[in-house]
């Protein structure tokens, strides 16, 4: 038996056979509501009504979520257990982990879960996906990888946490261990929850991600330190080459002239093969504001173009308090 059938045999295990002694911290786990106005930059690929679930760590009622549930949002709810729904307001947006955070207007009075130690997370452990969905508001899982991971939108989240198998709804869902600490939040769904196979899962960002910057985001909306320089550039990665997928409208790329299907050969003559190669590479240049140049091929043409680079937290229409 190959070791993905066996994988696949093992997730089946896991959804038919409940594990005894495991108690879903079920209270803490709250819906998220959120109303984007029309005319957010994200409003026309991330929808203006998004629906998820966030994690209460502290004892005022901060809520943690993923931040694209939230981000530019103008009006936030949440659901608690018990179905009282408070207002919220959006805290925080970082836009280097994903993470968001939300304080509802009162105090929700539910116990928080403590944040847990997501670096010694290894493959084969078990875990729980908890979330506000209440036809399935929990499902076991394992941890089937620890990798980087580079998404399309200049995205580079070190020792992102795959599991599997895959549960539906997991935007803002908390990971949670045994002890029932919380270990990390919900991101994607993926296909390949194992590089380089096909066997599907999701992606969750591990809670260490946030610790570091968990007061600067509380007391600024936003990680304080270095900004990194961004293009507005959507790419995709096949066979060692970076393509121009999409630009953002009225970004740094769209204002540079880049088109789709350009071919990214090099930044500032340093190759790059991979969407990890083509961040990192502009990264290196320095903070947001710097200009990058990029070697592409145009057609059967190799073209120069100088992007002078931006921040997006200046490009989202994002609350004044970030």
């Amino acid at each position: 038996m190959t070791f993905r059938k066996a994988l696949l045999a093992l997730c089946l295990i896991v959804l038919l056979a409940p594990w005894p002694g495991w108690a879903a911290p079920l209270d803490a786990i709250v819906a998220v509501r959120a109303e984007i106005p029309g005319d957010a930059r994200t409003a026309g690929v991330l929808g203006v009504e998004r629906r998820g679930s966030g994690v209460i760590i502290d004892d005022d009622g901060l809520v943690v979520t993923i931040g694209y549930l939230i981000l530019e949002a103008d009006q936030v709810e949440i659901e608690l257990s018990d179905k009282r729904v408070l207002p919220a307001e959006v805290l925080a947006y970082d836009y280097d982990t994903g993470f968001g955070l939300l304080r509802p207007q009162v105090n929700p009075g539910i116990a928080p879960l403590a944040l847990g130690d997501s670096t010694g997370l290894a493959d084969q452990t078990q875990v729980l996906v908890v979330s506000a969905d209440k036809a399935e508001p929990a499902m076991p899982a394992y941890v089937v990888s620890r990798r980087d991971f580079a998404g399309y939108w200049e995205y580079l989240l070190p020792d992102a946490i795959f599991t599997a198998p895959p549960y539906r709804n997991y935007g803002g869902a908390g990971l949670i261990g045994r002890g029932g600490e919380l270990l990390g939040i919900g991101s994607l769904f993926v296909g390949d929850a194992i590089a380089d196979s096909t066997l599907p899962g999701n992606m969750f960002v591990p809670i260490e991600a946030l610790k570091p910057i968990l007061a600067e985001l509380v007391d600024h909306g936003r990680a304080q330190g270095p900004v990194r320089p961004w293009l507005g550039i959507y790419g995709a990665e096949e066979r060692s080459r970076v393509f121009v997928n999409r630009v953002a409208p009225e970004g740094p790329a769209a204002a540079a002239g880049l088109l789709v299907d350009d071919l990214i050969v090099a930044v500032e003559d340093q190759p790059v093969g991979t969407l990890d190669d083509f961040y990192r590479a502009v990264w290196s240049l320095g903070e947001a504001g710097v200009t990058v140049p990029l070697t592409l091929l145009r057609g059967a043409d190799l073209v120069t173009v100088e992007i002078r680079s931006g921040d997006r937290y200046d490009y989202l229409k994002l609350h004044p308090s970030h």
